[in-house]
């Protein structure tokens, strides 16, 4: 006569509240490593920058050397001139790819920010359905005790009713 043991009816439900907790901390997971490749990606351009601007300075000490010393033919004054010019236009490009960078950087901050909510809500409402099946369970369990309480009552009064019929 022993009872079927009854099954959490939103099981399914915590299921697929898990899983989707599993996946917002994987999308996070790869929201982080989105960002950290943006910003490497900005300290190359950076660097490649820092690299342009030494060369100029380089040639531009080069030329100053050369207009002082009095070994500068007009050629090469122009070939300086236009080295000079192609690295500053280098610059001006590295800084525009910078700020694109930079703006790439920001929209993988709002994924990193968006990812981050997801998870919350996601631990949020799988602790909620584990609170409720906590719940359950402790209401199963009180219900369980109830009825063997009554099953054992109901005994008592069989085997009482027993012995005063026997006398």
């Amino acid at each position: 006569m022993a009872k079927k043991k009854e099954k959490y009816r939103l099981q399914p439900l915590l299921d697929v509240r898990i899983r989707n907790k599993r996946n917002s901390e994987i999308e996070l997971g790869k929201a982080f490593r989105a960002l950290k490749e943006e910003e490497e990606k900005l300290k190359k351009l950076e660097e490649e920058k820092q690299e342009i601007i030494d060369k100029r300075e380089t040639a531009r000490k080069e030329m100053s050397e050369m207009l002082r010393m009095g070994e500068s033919v007009v050629s090469d004054s122009h070939g300086h001139l236009n080295f000079i010019k192609r690295l500053v236009e280098d610059e001006a490009k590295k800084d525009e790819e910078i700020e694109d960078q930079k703006f790439a950087i920001e929209k993988a901050q709002e994924r990193v920010a968006q990812a981050k909510r997801d998870y919350i809500d996601a631990c949020k409402e799988v602790k909620i359905m584990e609170k409720h099946k906590e719940l359950w369970q402790k209401k199963q369990k009180q219900k369980l005790e109830y009825e063997e309480m009554k099953l054992m009552n109901e005994l008592g009064n069989v085997g009482h009713q027993l012995r005063k019929m026997r006398g």
